[in-house]
């Protein structure tokens, strides 16, 4: 027993003494990004990615989901995290970024404080910017909207946002680009400065349009870039609504144009958000939700190629804050069959369709409109279109000679086909049409006499009744189902490429995002 012990101790000395005389190799040190990408799709759950799978794969004729995977579904690491906050199991956004930029959990609606808005925590965008990382914000909305401010802003509530729009300007960071900013000016007190004039004074190059964007090179200083085609809102469009050659610049180009003035030797971090797909999943419009997850998908692929350069310092990843809407692939109208290539079929989002029906009412009284002035108009907004009296009694007639003892196999084949036409076209059913003639009369009403009860909400959330009808009708024939026009508490998907990904492989809170981007950065934790 004693040579024995003898022995592990000899071998014990031996082996420390290689390792201080350098007979042994220390282990290496673990390699640290200076590229960090975090793109985050407010509201992207499971659901959101898989829709916009289906959608491509149906759309490009292709038999197998997985040959349409994002760029994103492609990262080697894959994880799951809980998204609840210190208020409730349900986060908004502002708690949700918080929790991301920050590895600390507050209440809804805190922006980078604590519960009692008394501590300022750091953000891992400011803690890089002070070790010499260059800093981009990017989002689809307002830059001084809830998910985006949670990187620069530390404010009791979200809704100050001309406070986050001053701390913008004083930030320093080196590139914000999306939307525009919704509150520059204080709207209690004119004489407090704006917000975009101090932007310019403290040195920031002020882009705006395509025009600007396209001025814009290395070497042009702190910028910030914004696209002149916005909502009421100051967020860019649908990615839906956003029309080929007119002027819109997209979530990718700014993307790409951010790598091109951020790249530096000492490292940058970028935060890119998808931020109207929670819009879109709150109005539960599929439509508008699939063409935005696309279009931070090819967002998310011009990080990609700059890995693809840089594959031994970058990182890459991408989440969500929260889920929205409680989507599902599913429904029980349709029972195991999905058909989401019917979704192509929408050419507007609920927004854009609502402006086209409020030109309508302006022409109408209550009293004098029709429902069936508005079916060209559905028509072409949804792709769902009525019968004529006569050629639904041909249907049913068909379906019904199909049902005869003596029909023949010609005659069952063609009542089935009259039965889908029915059941599973574009075709608006007696219920369908009932449903959307009560919307009809509700969207005739002024929004402030409309009912505000429980059971009206449930059936609108708030939305234009007819707008967002419309969508729900187009979703079930679709088979995606809805449960909210809220947030709701699942944990969300979480992918990863680059340096020290497999660390987002697993089950975690979203705090850990935070605590796995600080390590991987270098930063500790």
């Amino acid at each position: 027993m004693r040579s024995k012990a003898f022995a592990v101790l000899f071998a014990g000395i031996l082996l420390g003494f290689m390792a201080a005389s350098g007979g042994m190799a220390a282990p290496p040190a673990k390699p640290t990004a200076k590229y960090v990408f975090l793109f985050i799709g407010d509201g992207l759950g499971i659901a959101q990615r898989n829709s916009a799978e289906l959608y491509v794969a149906a759309t490009r004729g292709l038999s197998r989901p997985e040959q349409a995977k994002l760029v994103m579904n492609t990262f080697p690491a894959q994880g799951m995290n809980t998204t609840y906050d210190l208020t409730s199991v349900i986060p908004d956004s502002a708690s949700a970024a918080t929790a991301i930029s920050c590895g600390f959990k507050t209440k809804s609606g805190v922006i980078g404080m604590d519960a009692q808005a008394k501590v300022r925590y750091e953000t891992i965008a400011e803690l890089a910017k002070k070790k010499g990382w260059k800093i981009g914000i990017l989002s689809s909305v307002s830059l001084d909207h809830a998910t985006p401010a949670a990187f620069y802003a530390h404010v009791p509530s979200r809704r100050q946002m001309y406070e986050i729009s001053m701390q913008l300007v004083e930030s320093g960071f080196d590139y914000f680009a999306g939307g525009q900013l919704l509150q520059p000016a204080d709207q209690k007190d004119p004489g407090k400065p704006n917000a975009l004039e101090t932007a310019k004074k403290n040195g920031y190059r002020v882009a705006m349009g395509r025009a600007g964007f396209q001025q814009l090179k290395r070497g042009s200083g702190k910028v910030i870039a914004m696209n002149d085609l916005v909502d009421k809102n100051a967020a860019m469009y649908y990615a839906l609504d956003q029309k080929n050659g007119n002027g819109h610049v997209t979530l990718a180009e700014y993307t790409a144009k951010g790598i091109e003035l951020l790249e530096n030797p000492k490292g940058f971090f970028m935060m890119i958000e998808g931020g109207k797909i929670d819009w879109a999943c709150h109005a539960n419009d599929a439509a508008a939700s699939i063409h935005d997850v696309l279009a931070l998908d090819e967002a998310v692929a011009e990080a990609v190629k700059f890995y693809q350069k840089h594959p031994q310092e970058t990182l890459i990843i991408v989440t969500g804050d929260h889920e929205t809407g409680g989507m599902t692939i599913g429904f029980a109208g349709t029972r195991y069959s999905s058909f989401v290539d019917k979704i192509r079929h929408q050419k507007m989002s609920y927004i854009e369709f609502g402006k086209k029906w409020e030109e309508y009412k302006k022409t109408q009284s209550k009293g004098d409109a029709k429902f069936e002035d508005i079916l060209p108009l559905i028509k072409e907004a949804f792709g769902l279109y009525i019968l004529s009296p006569e050629e639904k009694a041909a249907l049913q007639k068909t379906m019904g000679e199909g049902k005869g003892k003596d029909a023949s196999e010609e005659v069952k084949k063609a009542a089935k086909e009259a039965e889908i036409k029915m059941k599973y076209s574009m075709l608006l059913t007696d219920l369908e049409l009932k449903v959307l003639q009560e919307a009809f009369q509700q969207s005739m009403v002024g929004k402030k006499e409309r009912a505000a009860d429980d059971y009206t909400y449930l059936l609108y959330g708030g939305y234009e009744p007819l707008a967002v009808k419309l969508t729900t009708i187009l979703n079930n024939k679709a088979g995606i189902g809805w449960t909210s026009y809220s947030h709701t508490g699942v944990p969300v998907p979480t992918s990863a490429l680059g340096v020290g990904a497999t660390m987002f492989n697993g089950y975690y809170d979203q705090t850990d995002i935070y605590v796995k981007m600080m390590r991987i950065a270098g930063f500790g934790k």
